[in-house]
């Protein structure tokens, strides 16, 4: 995987504008805390040519910026580009491809793009871009540098922990239909499933927030299933409050598991059982990889970040 900025701050024991510093402002530095960067840097293969580029205007195209999920992301680009003093441009798609189509096309006028989670066909996404520098986070385009948060090992420990407590039925509440993301995510648990002889159901898509839990919430219990994997979070937070009014509760009729990790997910009562995501490295390592695309560097990729899934009090023996 491309070392980061991140990764030689923490090997030198630095923070990030410190190791930011000791290549865009060396001279700042006392000389033992600039040899202790550059030597983390030489170890870990790291190349500097982003922090030198001159500062940089990035289009960063988001799904729904109301998401704690891209809310996040965003923090974690901005905090990136700031070390540099480059500017980020917020565009919100609101799941909306024909805005999409229309932020990629004014996006191309800028330095480069960093395009999160996009909902367009592969052609017609490598059509709009052309030659823009641009670097796709959380989806695999060929020909296209991407950071991508792991689909399958999240979702297959999920499954394993569900089974491991005895379900015998498990489904998924799948999100958006145009979403990279959830097909793989349904695929694995789906196959996860299989392996271990659970049976599986796959729901209908809904929209990836509280709101498209609680319309799933009733088709969840119908389904039979003694477990549900939400595609994210915050529908997994809306099935719970949608099984509610119809008597039931979790997890003593129905065990929920989340996908993200988000803040809330662990101070709920009971907390949510979530596979964990490295949204915040997905961020910065995106904007790293781009500055070097922008600066006409080959740029190793896909870059693929683990998953972990964090047990908590939403998941439990079925009855």
């Amino acid at each position: 995987m491309t070392a980061t900025l991140t990764d030689v701050a923490r090997h030198a024991g630095v923070s990030l504008a410190t190791a930011s510093r000791a290549f865009g402002e060396p001279d700042r530095l006392a000389r033992g805390t600039l040899e202790r960067v550059l030597s983390a840097a030489g170890e870990l293969g790291y190349a500097a040519t982003s922090v030198a580029t001159a500062e940089k205007t990035i289009g960063v195209i988001l799904p729904d910026a109301a998401s704690p999920v891209y809310a996040t992301l965003l923090k974690s680009i901005h905090a990136q580009t700031w070390h540099g003093r480059h500017r980020p441009v917020l565009f919100d798609t609101d799941e909306d491809v024909h805005r999409e189509r229309e932020q990629i096309q004014l996006s191309r006028k800028l330095d480069g793009i960093l395009l999160c989670s996009p909902r367009l066909p592969d052609d017609e996404i490598r059509e709009l871009v052309g030659d823009s520098p641009v670097v796709v986070l959380n989806r695999i385009i060929d020909g296209i540098p991407s950071v991508v948060m792991e689909t399958g090992s999240g979702p297959r420990q999920a499954v394993e922990h569900l089974a491991a407590l005895g379900h015998s039925h498990v489904a998924y509440a799948a999100g958006p239909r145009l979403s990279w993301a959830d097909s793989r995510r349904g695929d694995a648990i789906a196959a996860a499933c299989e392996s271990l002889g659970i049976r599986f159901t796959r729901l209908t898509n809904q929209a990836a927030s509280i709101h498209g839990g609680l319309a799933a919430a009733a088709t969840v219990l119908a389904s039979g299933a003694t477990a549900v994997i939400a595609y994210n979070d915050l529908v997994a937070l809306g099935i719970e409050a949608g099984i509610a009014p119809l008597g039931k509760s979790c997890p003593a009729d129905l065990s929920i598991v989340g996908i993200d990790d988000i803040e809330m997910a662990s101070i709920r009562q009971p907390g949510l059982t979530s596979v964990k995501q490295a949204i915040d490295r997905c961020g910065s390592l995106g904007v790293e990889m781009l500055l070097q695309a922008i600066a006409g560097d080959a740029v190793r990729t896909p870059a693929t970040l683990e998953a972990q899934l964090i047990v908590r009090g939403s998941t439990a023996r079925p009855r």
